[in-house]
């Protein structure tokens, strides 16, 4: 797997997020995924927008820490 596309953000910029809350839908050739917010925090800004494709390890989303 090289990339996945962005199918849903389910959090919107100035929400606050959970570490390990479900943050966005990804859907790759084989399998569709939610990404879990990695820390606490405020989801300041989005990087990359439902429809757009991300490659493996790219940021998606900056999340301001508690």
């Amino acid at each position: 797997m090289l990339d996945g596309d962005i199918v849903k953000w389910l959090k919107a910029e100035g929400d606050r997020v959970i570490q390990g809350e479900p943050l966005v839908e990804v859907e790759t050739a084989k399998a569709s995924a939610c990404v879990e917010a990695p820390v606490s925090g405020k989801l300041v800004r989005v990087l990359v927008r439902e429809g757009d494709t991300a490659e493996v390890a790219q940021v998606l989303a900056e999340i301001e820490p508690e």
